[in-house]
């Protein structure tokens, strides 16, 4: 898997962008390290699998540099790395397409963990072409049967399950993801996000079950996504 990986890292910090592709190197990913967005052009591989991004770039941010690439490349696995770690920033990061965003300070063993997931992820989707596809920032989850406009929090809602080991999130991790309360009227307001999701996909002629509510526990996607 690594040796077919190519891996952009856009970091300003010298030491830290040379540890990364010290250590991505040795684990067979073929590694290109830049300091700031500006250099993409001059640097960037003619193919990129995933690209490791820091929030605070000089000139152009990361959350500007996530959006962009997106569009240049839908289907490209996106990291953020950062030390910003409010739900705000969170969210922000997801929005402009990241598919991760891990604090600093990271282990290397954490980042190759998070690094290899996705990468497995990533050749799942392009191996499964009719597996629905989840435009992030377009809000827009392409299926078989078309495309189906989503609303911000529907899109928060699919893209965290998907991300999620075997699809499952606690109640606590759904609301914080989608920056409701955590007490009685958030998980009523989750309840009623779900069952409505649920009734749009099934009016839009995705085979039914979709979401099921784990007792006691949240809830878990039933179906693969892919996400862009």
């Amino acid at each position: 898997m690594a040796a077919l990986c190519r891996i952009l890292i856009v970091e300003d910090n010298d030491a830290l962008r040379e540890t990364l592709s010290e250590v991505l190197s040795e684990q067979g990913f073929a590694v290109a390290a830049i300091a700031s967005a500006e250099e993409l052009s001059e640097s960037q591989p003619q193919r990129t699998d995933i690209a490791i991004l820091d929030l605070n770039l000089p000139g152009e941010d990361g959350l500007s540099l996530a959006a962009r690439l997106r569009r240049i490349q839908p289907g490209i696995g996106i990291i953020i790395l950062t030390v910003r770690n409010a739900v705000s920033d969170r969210l922000a990061g997801y929005d402009s397409g990241a598919d991760l965003y891990l604090p600093k300070p990271i282990t290397p063993e954490e980042l190759l963990a998070a690094l290899r997931a996705l990468a497995r992820r990533l050749v799942a989707a392009r191996t499964h072409p009719d597996t629905p596809r989840l435009d992030v920032p377009a809000a827009v989850l392409h299926t078989t049967e078309g495309p189906l406009s989503l609303r911000k929090a529907e899109t928060t809602l699919l893209r965290a399950l998907a991300l999620a080991p075997e699809g499952l999130l606690e109640t606590w991790q759904l609301l914080e993801a989608l920056g409701k309360p955590l007490d009685e009227y958030g998980r009523r307001q989750l309840a009623v996000l779900v069952t409505r999701l649920r009734a749009r996909l099934e009016a839009h002629g995705l085979p039914a079950p979709f979401l099921r509510a784990e007792r006691g526990v949240g809830y878990r996607l039933l179906f693969e996504i892919q996400l862009d």
